[in-house]
């Protein structure tokens, strides 16, 4: 191309152009080769992009090398930063909560350094923001073709809102000028996204996200009661509606590097903390989805004899490969078994499993949790699921984690033909489903046989009750957490049949866990 780039492979496509690994044959060096067809409004954003490179000299934002032209399209040729975008590693689960941190202060750093010359973003969204590869967190700013720039013709017509709709700030919607705090905003709304799971606006409806943006986000404190005071503030103040209020870019950053220094100036507390050892969550997850499908084939009868070693085996090396893919491995192993034994249960566990699959989506690591139900039911310690939970960021999944272990034990001890949970009850001897087509009739039966046992049913809602709750006891003090303890023991204690002493001792376990670890969590993935 251009008698001096020859294209190694493909990086991506976009809806402007696409760009290649390429080889400069006059240096020598490999970049990364944006070619733009010189149609419409696309051509002029190219150059609007190649322009705002030049005058960009930040680490943060990608180096353009050259900017030329044919008769059919328009190159740009960028620095090659092998890596992939914000966004592919929100999917991917793998930015935690410093790692996320760290990469906003890293890109507000390069919008203050194009703020100086000028230059507003105006699209800054994950899938504008490069994750270079390697051990630390390395960003690098993309695509500046919307960009607005001093003395710069502007490309938009009266009424025009160029950028994505998720990450528009609310005063461009009502028809003003693109500003830095524009850009603010749009961190603010991809912290908010990446700290607390789902997206703070974005709905099926565009007209109902648009409105979503104009009421404001909702507190990042409702979803992460656990984060610093000062980085829950931080965030909360760069999606202010009022674009006056919002911090500059270089303040931002600033704030944002110092949000977890007072828990790092606590060495004792840390050691004493609940935090997994930093590489744990990495092998629990898989160890949780060999343990899924390993005892869900080898209870259920239905695979060839060492079947359920190899599942498990795949099932693990799939969960680190790709953890959504393992989580859905896992989910899916039970399904041929029970389908042997009731198309109905099948039919319904199917349901379930896709249910718990979106629902584990933002954090498919700890998807699996409740696998442990059956150990801690056997260990007469299923009290303390609202402790082994604390490290998920959703108060919804640590209630269906902790309440699915209970009944995940339940069914366990159903199997072996052992007592049940809590109460030491026999289990049933049958419940009529097997041979059952019916989805419906399967659910009745099964809900008849919990109504049998109700303390089970009651056991489960209270301990998801406490999962939910316990993050925001902690950060009460002394008095929360004697209050969530004196709660847990009355939920829990105090239904009649169940043995007291194993949830009064689980109780003041947990109780003991957190007021060793005052206000100090672990530091999560999503």
């Amino acid at each position: 191309m251009l008698g001096r780039y020859r294209p190694v492979r493909p990086l991506g496509t976009g809806g402007s152009g696409s760009v290649w690994l390429a080889r400069d044959e006059q240096s020598g060096m490999e970049v990364a080769l944006k070619i733009v067809p010189r149609e419409g409004k696309a051509a002029s954003r190219a150059e609007r992009e190649a322009l705002a490179a030049t005058r960009l000299r930040h680490e943060r934002c990608l180096r353009a090398y050259a900017f030329e032209r044919d008769d059919s399209h328009v190159y740009i040729a960028y620095e090659y930063v092998p890596g992939k975008t914000v966004r592919e590693a929100m999917r991917a689960g793998e930015l935690d909560d410093r790692s996320a941190v760290e990469a906003a202060a890293q890109i507000l750093e390069g919008l203050a350094h194009a703020h100086a010359r000028g230059i507003v973003h105006r699209d800054v969204k994950p899938s504008n923001v490069l994750l270079k590869d390697g051990e630390e967190v390395s960003v690098r700013l993309l695509d500046f073709g919307l960009a607005q720039m001093q003395e710069a013709e502007t490309l938009t017509a009266a009424g025009d809102v160029p950028g994505t709709l998720a990450y528009i700030a609310p005063e461009r919607l009502a028809g003003q000028e693109a500003s830095p705090a524009a850009d603010v905003w749009g961190v603010g709304v991809m912290l908010w996204e990446a700290l607390a799971g789902p997206h703070p606006f974005w709905t099926s409806s565009l007209l109902e996200t648009a409105r979503a943006i104009g009421a404001g986000a909702p507190p990042l404190a409702r979803q992460r009661p656990d984060l610093p005071k000062a980085l829950l503030v931080a965030v909360d103040r760069a999606l202010s509606l009022d674009p006056a209020k919002r911090p500059s870019a270089e303040r931002l950053a600033r704030v944002l590097r110092g949000a977890f220094r007072e828990r790092e100036r606590k060495p004792r507390a840390e050691l004493r903390a609940l935090a997994i050892p930093q590489g744990l969550d990495r092998i629990a997850a898989p160890a949780l989805a060999a343990l899924t499908a390993g005892w869900s084939a080898a209870a259920l009868p239905f695979y060839p004899a060492h079947w359920a070693l190899l599942l498990a085996v795949v099932a693990a090396g799939t969960t680190a490969w790709r953890p959504r893919a393992g989580l859905a491995l896992a989910l899916a192993v039970p399904v041929f078994p029970l389908c042997n034994l009731s198309l109905g249960l099948a039919l319904l566990y199917g349901g379930v499993a896709l249910a718990w699959l979106a629902l584990s989506w933002g954090e498919p690591r700890s998807g699996l949790l409740f696998a442990l139900g059956p150990l801690a039911g056997t260990l007469g310690a299923l009290g303390l699921f609202p402790l082994a939970t604390l490290g998920l960021r959703s108060p919804v999944r640590r209630a269906a984690q902790a309440g699915a272990a209970v009944l995940i034990a339940a069914l366990a001890a159903g199997l072996r033909g052992s007592p049940l949970p809590f109460t030491h009850a026999s289990p049933p001897l049958g419940l009529g489903i097997a041979g059952s087509d019916s989805p419906g009739a399967v659910a009745g039966a099964l809900w008849q046989a919990l109504l049998a046992h109700p303390a089970l049913g009651l056991e489960a809602a209270a301990l998801a009750a406490a999962a939910a709750v316990l993050p925001f006891a902690r950060t009460r003090d002394l008095w929360g957490i004697a209050g969530a303890g004196a709660a847990l023991l009355a939920a829990t204690a105090l239904v009649p049949g169940v043995a007291v002493w194993p949830l009064v001792v689980t109780a003041w376990v947990t109780c003991g866990a957190l007021v060793a670890t005052p206000r100090v969590l672990p530091n999560r993935g999503s």
